[in-house]
């Protein structure tokens, strides 16, 4: 059987099932596990790479009025790899290759192979989706496994929160400029790991805000986990509002508990990481409670000032 995966999500998916050895092409963004990247990519992005989170925004609404992707295939690629499967996804025309897309390139090909689509919107459903693979694959066994494994750590999580008195009140931020509340599964997230989500809601889209709407919500926590940003590129948007009046009158803000998180690896990649979002989740809010997190976050000085990088461990 020859994979070919248009998502990292998928990718990862297809990694924890033990089928690394039938991937033979990945989209430009798949990075984990590490060794994927030296596969085929069959997929190119619009965006260059020194763009503006401004620009990148503005370049996503008029493609959204356009109904047209920011990413394509490369039909010669795709036609050299031959796949039997392609897993893809139907979520979102913007930031992956659109479905029809797909559809249609599958159709012209040799076979056709067949096209797994993915749509979770909810943490369960991205348990679901390790199982629809599994099934499409031949991996069923394994793929509940996998999701059995990952039960167990969200429910670990889940009776470690339900120790909590009172829930954390957060905001977690998917875009800076301008700024986006969380959506699909990340507001379930937040509950799950001992807070109340107040702009974001569970299983819908996120929303573009105001600052003036961030400052008013009060959050005592404010987690920055921006869509395909990692750390680094996030902190840079951050240094731009730090002279931004409404961003210092967050309350979060001003305490200083701010925290950034890797997003492209973690909190908007639909796979078995998202567990891994959820440990980190908790740890941010609760961690006295959840005293590990399985990677880094920079907790921002109060005012927002961003750390020295020898403290930035968080």
């Amino acid at each position: 059987m020859r994979i070919v995966s248009l998502l990292p999500s998928a990718t990862e998916i297809v990694c924890a099932l033990g089928l690394r050895d039938r991937l033979v092409g990945v989209t430009h963004e798949c990075d984990f596990p590490e060794d994927v990247a030296t596969l085929p990519k069959v997929t190119r992005t619009l965006i260059p790479k020194d763009a503006s989170s401004g620009a990148i925004d503005q370049m996503v609404r008029e493609r959204l009025k356009e109904s047209r992707a920011l990413y394509s295939l490369d039909m010669d690629v795709l036609s050299e790899l031959r796949p039997d499967v392609i897993v893809t996804q139907a979520l979102c025309d913007v930031c992956a290759v659109a479905e029809q897309e797909v559809c249609a390139a599958a159709e012209s090909l040799p076979g056709p192979p067949r096209v797994v689509n993915l749509e979770p919107q909810t943490l369960s459903e991205v348990l679901d989706s390790i199982r629809a693979v599994g099934s499409a694959l031949g991996m069923a066994t394994v793929a509940d496994e996998v999701v059995a494994r990952l039960t167990r750590r969200i429910q670990s999580v889940r009776q470690g929160s339900r120790m909590l008195r009172h829930p954390t009140r957060v905001v977690l931020l998917e875009w800076l400029d301008p700024p986006f509340s969380s959506g699909h599964w990340s507001p379930e997230l937040v509950r799950l790991a001992g807070g109340v989500e107040l702009l974001g809601r569970e299983g819908k889209d996120s929303e573009t805000l105001t600052w003036n709407a961030v400052v008013e919500a009060e959050p005592e926590v404010l987690v920055v986990a921006c869509c395909g940003f990692d750390i680094e590129r996030t902190l840079e948007d951050i240094q731009m509002l730090r002279d931004h009046p409404e961003w210092r009158r967050i309350p979060a803000v001003e305490a200083g508990r701010v925290y950034v998180v890797d997003g492209s690896q973690y909190f908007s990649r639909p796979g078995p990481r998202l567990v891994d979002s959820l440990e980190i989740l908790a740890h941010v809010l609760h961690p006295l409670v959840h005293p590990g997190a399985p990677a880094r976050i920079v907790r921002l000085e109060a005012g927002g000032v961003i750390p020295e990088p020898a403290a930035a461990g968080g």
